[in-house]
């Protein structure tokens, strides 16, 4: 590979970038959002259990789209670091840190479903407990998920703060965009705080407190895959 050989267009960038969130996004709705919704009872382990023993397959594609998010993300970092390298080096390598905080936690917060669903598959650990303490047991695994998750979703809520001011910042990226990944940001600090530290009132603001996540990723998201950067004013603000 040549010393070049990476040197592509910022509108490349954009594009791919755009495309890469895309995924993200369709993945994590399909695991967290969809699968969940339909196998995991709250409150109920036993029907968790069962209603996971019932799709075994759509548990598993739900898994692999839970292992892909993390892996594609470190793609995306990466655009967006090139995309916004040119606003503020500083406060570029800032929101890279909360991303790869938020990166590294949410990884391994993965462990834990993948031990819920040994637990639950696994001969060999239906033979040493009773089913009572083995949907105990996943409950656990599936809890200690959801205190991780909210916790890299912590750290990506600064990094949403960070990014949508260089946006805002940039000239070459609507400021519009940029308050709106503000506000994503924002509300991710609000959901994940509650849910860590305040269950009930996250239950209550939950699931509106999540639509200016919807609309500020997807926003961010969609200018990438579609309009792109303003190439000109990318060039001028890298050229100072």
């Amino acid at each position: 590979m040549t010393p070049h050989a990476l040197d592509w267009s910022p509108q490349v960038y954009a594009r791919i970038g755009g495309l890469l969130y895309l995924v993200i996004i369709a993945f994590g709705f399909f695991a967290e959002g969809y699968v969940n919704s339909q196998l995991i009872v709250a409150g109920d382990p036993a029907a968790t259990a069962n209603n996971i023993a019932a799709a075994p397959l759509l548990w598993r594609i739900s898994l692999a789209g839970n292992l892909l998010v993390p892996v594609l993300a470190v793609g995306l970092l990466v655009v967006e670091y090139v995309l916004l390298k040119p606003v503020s080096r500083p406060l570029v390598l800032l929101a890279v840190f909360f991303n790869l905080v938020s990166l590294a936690v949410e990884a391994v917060s993965k462990i834990n479903l993948l031990e819920m669903h040994a637990l639950l598959s696994d001969p060999v650990y239906a033979q040493a407990f009773a089913a009572p303490q083995l949907q105990a047991l996943a409950r656990f695994a599936l809890e200690s998920h959801d205190i991780a998750w909210n916790i890299a979703l912590l750290f990506f809520g600064f990094t949403c703060l960070v990014n949508g001011y260089l946006i805002f910042k940039s000239g070459y990226l609507p400021k519009a965009v940029g308050l709106l990944l503000q506000a994503a940001g924002l509300s991710y600090l609000v959901a994940c705080t509650t849910a860590l530290l305040l269950p009930a009132l996250a239950n209550a603001l939950l699931p509106g407190i999540l639509l200016p996540v919807l609309v500020g990723e997807a926003s961010f998201c969609l200018w990438l895959l579609i309009k792109g950067v303003d190439v000109v004013q990318w060039k001028a603000r890298a050229g100072q």
